[in-house]
């Protein structure tokens, strides 16, 4: 497990091989940092499935309204959906979207985020300046790694848990 710096700005990420710990990057994207904070906090992302995951790519995320497996769940329908909090503005910088990044997921509308999130799998550098990136895996990559890959997958995944380090 990595040393967690900032427990208040850390994600743990229950999958089913182990956890993934994500630090948060508040000082790069503070909207979408307190987006994922107040959905963790509130159980939101707890068994929400990876809807599209793509080899080589990445594996997307966070549906909490159509994306619960324990709610009835479609497959069909996770991945439409958001969350009941307004989307949160772009917040583009700098930051390239490298192996273990966390970016937000949207429309083609840049100022669509909302829950949905993806982890990067490679360096994939043609998103950069077109989606925020807020967070980084800092342990456990091997565990995303291992996600059930399909658009969507037959038998998906699921975030077992989400929890903000600090309350853990």
């Amino acid at each position: 497990m990595a040393e967690i710096k900032d427990p208040e700005n850390t994600i743990l990420l229950e999958l089913k091989g182990g956890t993934v710990t994500i630090e948060l990057l508040p000082d790069v994207a503070p909207k979408h940092v307190e987006r994922m904070k107040t959905l963790a906090r509130a159980g939101a992302y707890d068994n929400v499935c990876f809807h599209r995951v793509i080899p080589d790519f990445m594996a997307q995320t966070g549906d909490v309204a159509n994306g619960n497996m324990e709610q009835d769940f479609n497959i069909r329908a996770a991945g439409t959906g958001g969350s009941e909090h307004p989307d949160v503005p772009a917040e583009f910088s700098k930051l390239p979207h490298d192996r273990g990044t966390i970016g937000a997921a949207r429309s083609q509308n840049p100022n669509s985020a909302n829950s949905q999130f993806f982890i990067n799998f490679k360096d994939n550098h043609f998103l950069n300046g077109q989606y925020t990136v807020y967070g980084r895996v800092i342990s456990g990559m091997e565990h995303v790694d291992a996600i059930t890959k399909g658009e969507p997958p037959a038998n998906p995944d699921r975030m077992i848990s989400v929890k903000v380090a600090a309350d853990a």
